[in-house]
């Protein structure tokens, strides 16, 4: 048994792989600087419950007869963990280097990409091939709703068979490490890179894919790539003429109808880009040889996956929603949705990063914008930030004047405790209240906490 160690074990990407080895059979630990600090409990609670062992990020988890130790890639060399495995010249790898060399594993390999819309479709997939028998393994960043009741975190699905399905992450350049049978560009837009960078990144993902390429059509920057060496397949909810195409999109009560080639389905979710997720998915699946009625009627029993537009609960006619949203195509398919249906929406978007947010940050207003009502309500605390050097030139209270300028009822609250105070005070029934944003994972928490105090 190979025994392999985990530094920032409770990161989504890290944490899936975690529990995926150790399902695996390898005697699997970790540490990470968040369970030290009494945050991520249940996290902490749903790995031990796999048998994985965390230690206190000190050093004392990385001992003689290690083999690995994997870092994520937001961990420092000052780290005691990196620290000692140097000294005792215990190899050291990076949680992309292991997802690449697992993908690989397998014979059937499907690797999911595109700015937005990853994480549920590699769901989406996952739940699929599993619903339909098809034994896949599936690493996500997002918890599966279907999921919850089963032992570890909810973002892998393992079975021993051939097919192994993964989100495939653009915003640090991994998705360079993979070799895909089955390739999905959902959409590019700009999030963590240039649009110069990320039409050179997907164009060498497709070129890379050995079997089928799966592209959104009715994204502008979709259109141009492809793989003439293999079979391309389109989808769209705006182009009859694609291979995939849904009609009749409709927002009804607790989810979205759709119609496939004559037949009606209805997917759990709301937004038309679920609906887009869901004809990726589909065109995916049927790149294995699986029917796509068969797969569309699979995915009527999807639920979700947490913080994507999660319903977390609903007090004197107020519902709470938890939602993931952070670059402009993101928040404008989340906000567009919500409209969808009658409701003042509060929102509180906490926007993470400073880079992100100069590179971004006027385009996510104007994305609130566009969309947003006149009694609708935006709420910006301080950016998030975990530490580290960065150029703090760009402040909440910068974006919120651009969103103010753009006609946006827009509020600049720099502490999430009176976000929490100014929210109880101007909801009322019928309102919707989403709290917005990624990387922070006490955001579920404090929208628990809101829901608790209406």
């Amino acid at each position: 048994m190979t025994k392999i160690s985990f530094c920032g074990i409770s990161g989504s990407g890290v944490c899936a792989l975690a529990q995926i080895m150790a399902l695996k059979g390898y005697e699997v630990r970790g540490s990470d600087r968040a369970f030290d600090k009494g945050l991520d409990q249940d996290r902490k609670e749903a790995l031990e419950s796999l048998g994985i062992k965390i230690y206190p990020q000190d050093g004392s988890g990385i001992t003689d007869d290690l083999d690995v130790l994997y870092a994520s890639t937001a961990v420092e060399d000052t780290i005691a963990d990196v620290k000692v495995a140097k000294e005792k010249n215990i190899t050291i790898k990076t949680r992309p280097d292991l997802l690449a060399e697992l993908f690989h594993q397998y014979k059937y390999s499907i690797a999911i990409s595109g700015t937005s819309g990853k994480t549920t479709t590699t769901a989406m997939v996952g739940y699929i091939l599993d619903t339909l028998g098809k034994k896949p393994c599936m690493i996500d960043g997002g918890y599966l709703i279907n999921y919850m009741d089963r032992k570890g975190i909810p973002n892998v699905i393992y079975n021993e068979g051939d097919i192994c399905v993964i989100e495939a992450d653009e915003s640090n350049g991994t998705i360079e490490k993979y070799n895909p049978y089955i390739g999905l560009i959902n959409n590019i837009g700009e999030d963590h890179k240039s649009m110069d960078e990320l039409k050179v990144l997907f164009q060498n993902f497709a070129n890379r894919c050995k079997h089928g390429l799966v592209l959104n059509s009715d994204c502008e920057f979709c259109k141009d790539i492809k793989n003439a060496n293999i079979k391309n397949l389109t989808f769209s909810i705006q182009n009859p003429q694609a291979d995939f195409y849904a009609s009749d999109i409709k927002a009804v009560a607790g989810g979205t109808t759709y119609v496939l080639d004559g037949k009606n389905f209805k997917l759990n979710l709301i937004g038309r880009f679920n609906v887009s997720n869901a004809l990726a998915a589909i065109a995916v699946c049927s790149l294995l040889g699986i029917d796509k009625f068969a797969a569309a009627k699979a995915l009527e029993g999807f639920l979700g996956t947490k913080r994507r537009l999660e319903v977390v609960g609903s007090k004197n006619n107020i519902t709470l929603i938890d939602d993931f949203a952070h670059n402009p195509d993101k928040v404008a398919a989340s906000v567009a949705a919500l409209k969808d249906y009658a409701g003042r929406l509060i929102v509180m978007f906490q926007p993470h990063g400073f880079a992100p947010m100069k590179q971004t940050g006027k385009d996510i207003m104007k994305a609130f914008a566009d969309n947003f009502g006149k009694e609708d309500i935006l709420i910006m605390p301080d950016i998030y930030f975990v530490g580290g050097t960065a150029d703090k030139s760009i402040s909440s209270a910068d974006l919120i004047k651009v969103a103010q300028e753009l006609g946006v009822n827009a509020h600049y609250i720099p502490k999430k405790e009176d976000v929490e105070k100014f929210i109880l005070e101007q909801a009322k029934s019928g309102d919707r209240i989403i709290i917005m944003g990624a990387r922070d994972n006490s955001l579920p928490d404090f929208s628990r906490k809101i829901l608790g105090e209406l």
